[in-house]
């Protein structure tokens, strides 16, 4: 049971990536905000994609795994937005979605090193 508790949450994030880029159109209206949102939202859901993988895969040290999920991911959610309507898959998005993982791998860094200071420190 612990295995499925693990695996559903970026499992289940997969899936509400697959069904939103299955959208013909998600565009707000808002014009160049619109496009500055959306990569910001690919960001942060690549980046917590990222840390979910992470996470059930035991907090692998080495990172590496999740990391090479993840981004196969974001390159198979590009390459399915070609096959919708109105939409396109671009590699810059890729490396967009890349550049979320590595900012949450830096938090996640940053706060592991504030965790082990602090513990030394009491």
């Amino acid at each position: 049971m612990r295995i499925v508790s693990r695996f559903a949450p970026p499992l289940l994030l997969m899936g509400v990536i697959f069904f939103l880029s299955a959208q013909p159109d998600l565009n707000s209206g808002l014009g160049s905000w619109d496009t500055i949102l959306r990569k910001l939202a690919h960001m942060a859901v690549f980046g917590l994609l990222w840390f979910l993988w992470w996470r059930a895969l035991a907090y692998d040290p080495n990172r590496r795994i999740s990391v090479l999920i993840t981004i196969a991911y974001a390159v198979t959610d590009e390459l399915h937005q070609t096959t919708v309507d109105g939409r396109h898959g671009a590699p810059a998005d890729v490396l967009i979605d890349s550049a979320g993982i590595a900012l949450a791998m830096l938090v996640v860094h940053v706060h592991g090193r504030r965790r082990r200071s602090d513990s030394v420190a009491a």
